[in-house]
């Protein structure tokens, strides 16, 4: 297995020509049927008046709590939908008393636990797809008839295995890894938008 990057390169603009060249082929592998998939997820979720949960670690947590963001603010805008999103990864005192007091594995599924319900959606976001706090989670979703779209890179298993949709970056540099699952999120937040604009007039006129 070879690791970005393999060899010296002199200067950061030919390192990020590289960087970026390895950004589209790894975004290529990505699987566009999944992409779909996890926007019906959303749309449906959303329409349905479920509530969408986030999660992920370290670099994986900026990205969960970005969802929020601009799905629930981004996606009202000019639309009838009304998203209700939450991120697991956002308050540092429950998170710090769940490891704590019960452990390290539990501290999103323990708030999944007690805020989840039957047709709501998961989306845990871990480069790995090995991280146990978030194969926790999928697994306590899964028996709680919560849907989930799993984001990973690397093998990306188990949570590859575990989630309704896979939506895995094959690419073994957790800075691209972490890129497109950012690009993944805008992606999602920004289509569901798109498709249920009030008025399909204002494509292209809209700052999202």
């Amino acid at each position: 297995m070879t690791y970005f990057p393999d060899r010296l390169i002199e200067g950061a603009g030919n390192y990020a020509g590289e960087y970026f060249a390895l950004m589209a082929a790894a975004a290529a592998t990505i699987d566009p049927g999944a992409i779909t998939a996890a926007g019906e997820l959303m749309a449906e979720t959303t329409k349905a008046g479920h509530r969408i949960f986030s999660c992920g670690n370290g670099g994986s947590a900026a990205i969960a709590n970005h969802l929020v963001c601009d799905c629930l603010k981004g996606i009202r805008t000019d639309t009838a939908l009304r998203p209700k999103v939450h991120s697991l990864s956002t308050t540092v005192e429950l998170i710090t008393a769940i490891v704590n007091d019960i452990g390290s594995e539990e501290m999103f599924s323990f708030q999944l636990e007690s805020l989840g319900e039957a047709g709501d959606l998961l989306i845990a976001i871990s480069s790995s797809g090995a991280s146990p706090n978030i194969v926790r989670t999928l697994e306590l979703a899964r028996s709680m008839g919560i849907r989930t779209i799993a984001m990973s890179g690397f093998a990306g298993m188990p949570s590859r295995s575990l989630a309704d949709v896979s939506l895995h970056v094959d690419c073994q540099n957790y800075g691209v890894v972490e890129d497109l699952h950012q690009s993944l999120m805008h992606i999602l937040a920004q289509y569901t938008r798109h498709s249920h604009l009030d008025n399909p007039e204002k494509l292209g006129t809209l700052k999202f």
